[in-house]
């Protein structure tokens, strides 16, 4: 609706409610004379007339009946669109759709969730666990807001901001030959039987740890491999082989697994939320603050 639009609706609402040129101009703060060219404006622009006047009384014709029933509703429809939008812009509310990937589930996307909604209750926020590089296409394809993927992440269209760089270390069954020693070695490593993710869910963190090994002159040949998490410590658990996890996920193993740093300290992996640059949104602002304070207050 036009802005000029919307002042011709808003006078003939104040007249017919009023049934009283005077007090409609009244209520309006205008001058009575200007009220009554908008009503004539209006009335040309509609083709009909609104009102019946006399020197005495003005009514509404059927055809001004009609129409203060529809735009009343209009008018009401339009100022909660108004408000609606204006609470959005605020970040008050509105919705957020946050990929995340395994790593960042224990601690980071808890923590900044509990945060985010203590701050602002109405918005909603639509969680999707994703792999890393699915996060990178749906972030692209606006099929996500923001993503906690693995990092670093580098790109002209995207913000992103490294919440936690992490060691890693060794995870085995207690009681596992690896464990024997303070620390384990990236050769002793690759050398006993490993279960890790495979590539098509787990490809990024995959291809760091493949980078971290190949650099101490070590590859890695997984004896075992697992879609998620559970399954992974499961069958680490059962004494299948070892597996090298994120020191924040090292800390909720369960009895059956103990861990050991590596000795490198070059063996890290990073944690990133990332966004579009042209999604300038408050809520995703107010989200990304709320992320920070989460990575800082779990570190």
């Amino acid at each position: 609706m036009d802005p000029a639009g919307l002042d011709l609706a808003h006078s003939f609402l104040a007249v017919a409610e009023e049934l009283n040129f005077r007090r409609a101009a009244e209520r309006l703060a205008l001058d009575q004379s200007a009220l009554t060219r908008r009503i004539q404006k209006l009335e040309d622009r509609l083709g009909f007339r609104l009102f019946e006047r006399t020197t005495r009384d003005v009514a509404l014709t059927p055809a001004g009946r009609q129409f203060y029933d529809r735009a009343a509703r209009l008018i009401a429809d339009y100022g909660e669109a108004v408000e609606a939008a204006r609470l959005t812009a605020r970040g008050v509310t509105g919705r957020l759709r946050v990929g995340y990937m395994e790593f960042a589930a224990t601690e980071l996307l808890p923590e900044t969730l509990a945060r985010f909604r203590a701050a602002h209750p109405g918005v909603d926020v639509a969680l999707r666990a994703m792999r890393t590089q699915g996060q990178k296409v749906a972030l692209a394809q606006g099929e996500i807001d923001l993503g906690f993927l693995i990092g670093p992440f580098d790109h002209p269209d995207f913000h992103a901001v490294t919440l936690r760089d992490e060691a890693l270390r060794l995870v085995a069954a207690r009681g596992a030959p690896l464990l024997a020693q303070a620390a384990a070695t990236p050769a002793e490593i690759a050398a006993a039987p490993l279960v890790l993710g495979d590539m098509a869910e787990w490809e990024a963190y995959r291809r760091h740890l493949e980078a971290l090994f190949a650099a101490e002159g070590a590859a890695l040949a997984p004896a075992v491999e697992a879609s998620n998490t559970l399954a992974i410590l499961g069958l680490v658990a059962a004494g299948l082989g070892a597996t090298v996890w994120p020191e924040s996920l090292a800390r909720h193993l369960g009895r059956s697994l103990e861990t050991r740093p590596i000795a490198r300290p070059g063996f890290r992996v990073a944690t990133a939320l990332v966004w579009r640059r042209a999604n300038r949104a408050a809520a995703v602002t107010r989200f990304v603050e709320a992320a920070r304070a989460a990575a800082a207050g779990v570190a």
